[in-house]
């Protein structure tokens, strides 16, 4: 296996996949790829919100909360399992299937809101399950 895209947006969610996805790295010697997607908040353009920080900012603390998020998973590159990071702007599961198109395997997490709808995908899981061109593991945090 030669790669394995994770996506990471700080829910516990995406801390258990991007566990799941460093093991799994290492077991099958691939490289990890850990994407974080953000969006630039529609509702935002609106007057009533007042100022809004540049794109530039906005990409900023997403890389920000992910080199955190890994800080704080204790995840690193390492001779075992080499690691790179990816910050793209759009809309969640668009750019985890585009960061996954070379990708031998996609690794997301499942918010898990638990009773009847814990049973059920998110609509990010969903999408990238229905339309990965890789197989797709969706990890509970539970």
């Amino acid at each position: 296996m030669g790669k394995i895209v994770v996506g990471v947006d700080g829910s516990p969610g995406s801390r258990a996949a991007l566990h799941w996805a460093h093991e799994e790295a290492k077991l099958r010697g691939a490289t990890l790829e850990i994407v974080t997607v953000w969006q630039f908040p529609v509702m935002t353009s609106l007057p009533a919100f007042g100022a809004v920080p540049p794109p530039e900012d906005l990409g900023a603390d997403a890389e920000r909360t992910l080199l955190a998020v890994l800080s704080e998973e204790g995840i690193a590159a390492s001779d075992d399992v080499p690691v790179s990071t990816v910050v793209t702007e759009g809309a969640a599961a668009a750019g985890l299937l585009e960061a996954a198109k070379d990708a031998d395997l996609l690794v997301v997490g499942s918010r898990g809101h638990g009773g009847f709808t814990g049973l059920l995908l998110g609509s990010v899981s969903h999408q990238c399950a229905s339309h990965a061109t890789c197989p797709v593991v969706v990890v509970r945090s539970d």
